[in-house]
């Protein structure tokens, strides 16, 4: 299921966040400050989701009112441990707070979000915000974490040292919002912060050319200082030096005169910002005098364990696929029923014919076999954002470190794979936090293994239709196990993959894992709500157009042209005969041969073709093609467990059949929106294209060969019939 792959999506504001009576507000700040959790508590469900101009990188905007009625729109940008654009993401950043981003509007004020516990590392980013020149806020966020480690922040001496207000928060408990949101609208009518630190002279004189240069192309004064320190640790890598003439080498030349004056100016910006720090805590923050083993220090005794580690991870994951069986059949059942009653409901209001069929067999046959799945892709996105916001995600990618390296890769790379859970398209998008070119190459080209959402309802219709509820352990069964066998299978293969590419394509050497391991913190209800809504949302507008569209064409697509009746036929081979004369049918009749080896007949074929615009679509298109001529109310279930061959009598889905299909989902690149992102992340061009095809064809070959060992095999060995 993509997610940044959908356009803007509105809720709670009818106009543009950006109009000319809102003060405009960016939020920035280090990855595990909360910041996202603090976006959430401000905002709510006003949001909007979408993606920045040009790039696959989402942008989340949203809106709320100061307590004196000022509407203030908030921009979330992203995670960034400095302005140092060494990634995507934070080049992003760099590009809407310097106004390069020419669609996006520039904020009136920065809100720097800076996690208490660790003010020292955070500083780094807070120090090159406040030379930009826009007013700034800074939220001390987990100020009770800081308080329970015996770290005492003197917020006005704070305050002072930088220049800007600081406002102490606890985002997960809605702690010094209405504070902070007065600080915000307060910010505008001061006077914008400054550079706290005085460069060495002869490093200002070195610089000064360059910092004309940059006012010269209309920054700020001050933003032109922040740009010119930062050019010389990244002069090699930054593409703003090729697109503005002359830069380079006012750059290179003030290298030089650095060189000569004894300086390193690839460190220059480190050494200087660092020793500011120093300063900085030196005169705000007291320690106390003994330091005691941390609450997550004890966690991680037990959670990163050589054995016991793996092992709760497994029993996490089985956790979490159990539940969404156990969990959502209840709402699962409530949805099929109402849309079973709407649908006949709707049915009866309109006069027998084709327009009834479009309505019951078209729209709620198809988009409603789909939404029947909402509360288990509810549950699985809970568990993931739990899993995230908890903190445990960074420890599943230390536990996996060690598998990982064997495979030519580090344990960094695990986390995009774990995001390809939920979704491959952030999935890909998350790899741009690996240094390594080929690695994180490596990594895109198998994010797409990993079982994600849009395979779920694909897994849950043939676990519910042919696997039985056999009891394995305690809260363990059958079901469940098959379906946590499906993403091991995924899993491994994106491991075995991953090594081939190592070692042939994208041959390099392993470096090493240098990962943050955030504290443990009990997520915020609210905030994890709110992203879970959001998953849901952008779900439901799938279903709503993607889903509906295809689904409408296929229902023409199995009722036109009209067969002969013969009114001496049974209706069930009327209907049968119905949909071998119909477009869909003859479309499905030129796949079969490509598929019968694997057990499928042509519905399952033109269904998987379908597919292609989103996986789940095979779900709806099923239901599309049961629903024409059937009894629209019996689940679909029900109708693949009682399918037979009108000539033989015998069933045509069995649960060999059911587990081959199951492998070919867990293999195939059936989703447009993960090859166009795959391009891009890729190299874009020709290059992009070149590895998306690879990765195309190779998973393809996979899907085609995996189904065929499961059902050859299986009917060799007389199993699963």
């Amino acid at each position: 299921m993509s997610t940044s792959q959908t356009p803007a999506i509105a809720s709670g504001a009818a106009d543009s966040p950006a109009s000319a009576d809102t003060l405009k507000v960016a939020i920035i700040g280090n990855p595990n400050t909360g910041k996202t959790t603090l976006f959430n508590a401000l905002t709510g469900l006003r949001q909007r989701v979408g993606n920045f101009a040009g790039v696959t990188v989402e942008r989340v905007e949203g809106t709320f009112k100061s307590p004196d009625g000022q509407r203030i729109a908030v921009l979330d940008l992203p995670g960034s441990y400095s302005l140092s654009a060494g990634s995507p993401d934070e080049q992003i950043a760099l590009d809407v707070l310097l106004q390069r981003d020419s669609g996006h509007w520039r904020p009136d004020v920065v809100l720097v979000v800076v996690d208490a516990s660790h003010l020292e590392r955070n500083l780094f980013l807070t120090g090159q915000v406040l030379e930009l020149g826009i007013p700034v806020v800074v939220a001390l966020n987990q100020f009770d974490v800081a308080e329970s480690q015996g770290i005492g922040i003197d917020v006005p001496e704070l305050s002072h040292e930088l220049g800007v207000q600081v406002i102490p928060t606890v985002a997960k408990r809605g702690e010094g919002l209405d504070p902070l949101k007065q600080a915000l609208v307060r910010a505008t009518v001061l006077p914008a912060p400054v550079r706290r630190f005085r460069l060495p002279a002869d490093v200002q004189r070195a610089l000064t050319s360059v910092e004309t240069h940059l006012v010269n192309e209309g920054l700020t004064a001050s933003a032109a200082g922040m740009e010119a320190l930062r050019l010389l640790g990244v002069q090699r890598t930054e593409p703003h030096l090729a697109q503005v003439p002359g830069l380079r080498d006012e750059v290179t030349a003030a290298v030089e005169k650095l060189r000569g004056a004894g300086y390193t100016p690839s460190r220059l910006e480190s050494e200087v910002r660092y020793a500011w720090i120093a300063e900085v805590i030196g005169r705000t923050v007291t320690r106390a005098a003994t330091e005691t083993q941390t609450f997550s220090d004890r966690i991680d005794r037990v959670v990163l364990h050589r054995v016991w580690g793996p092992v709760i991870f497994l029993l996490l994951m089985a956790v979490v696929f159990q539940s969404v069986f156990t969990w959502a059949a209840p709402l699962m059942d409530g949805i099929e029923v109402l849309i079973a009653t709407l649908g006949g409901a709707a049915g009866e209001l309109i006069p027998e014919g084709d327009l009834r069929s479009l309505v019951q067999d078209g729209i709620f046959g198809g988009v409603g076999s789909v939404l029947v799945f909402l509360p288990q892709i509810a549950i699985l996105f809970a568990f993931i954002t739990l899993l995230e916001h908890s903190g445990y995600m960074a420890r599943a990618a230390f536990l996996m470190d060690r598998v990982m390296r064997r495979v030519g890769l580090h344990g960094k790379s695990f986390i995009p794979m774990l995001s390809g859970y939920a979704c491959a398209v952030p999935g890909i998008m998350a790899t741009r936090t690996i240094e390594d070119p080929k690695d994180r190459l490596a990594t895109i080209m198998v994010v797409p293994l990993m079982s994600c959402s849009a395979r779920l309802p694909v897994y849950t219709l043939l676990i519910g239709a042919f696997v039985p509820t056999t009891v394995l352990l305690p809260g363990l069964t059958l079901q469940g196990a098959t379906m946590l066998g499906m993403y091991l299978l995924g899993t491994v293969a994106a491991l075995a993959i991953a090594a081939i590419f190592k070692r042939t394509l994208l041959k390099g050497p392993v470096r090493p894992m240098i990962l943050e391991l955030p504290p443990y913190r009990w997520p915020s209800v609210w905030s994890l709500l709110v992203s879970v809504w959001q998953r849901c949302q952008l779900f439901l507008r799938r279903a709503g157009t993607v889903i509906l569209s295809l689904s409408i064409v296929l229902w023409a697509m199995a009722t036109y042209p009209k067969a002969p009746i013969d009114d001496s036929m049974p209706a069930e081979m009327q209907a049968e005969q119905q949909l071998e004369y119909s477009v869909l049918g003859r479309i499905g009749k030129a796949i079969e041969p490509t598929v019968r080896p694997l057990g499928y007949d042509w519905k399952i074929g033109v269904s998987i073709a379908a597919s292609f615009a989103a996986r789940e679509v095979f779900v709806s298109t099923m239901g599309t093609i049961y629903g024409v001529g059937g009894e629209n109310e019996a689940a679909l279930t029900e109708k693949l467990q009682q399918e037979t061959d009108p000539t033989t009598g015998q069933r045509r889905y069995t649960p060999l059949v059911a587990v081959g299909l199951m492998v070919f989902y867990v293999f195939a690149l059936m989703c447009i929106s993960t090859v166009a992102v795959t391009v891009r992340e890729a190299g874009g061009g020709s290059v992009g294209w070149k590895w998306a095809g690879i990765q195309f064809a190779y998973m393809l070959a996979l899907a085609w060969i995996g189904a065929w060992l499961v059902y050859a095999g299986g009917t060799a060995l007389g199993i699963g019939t």
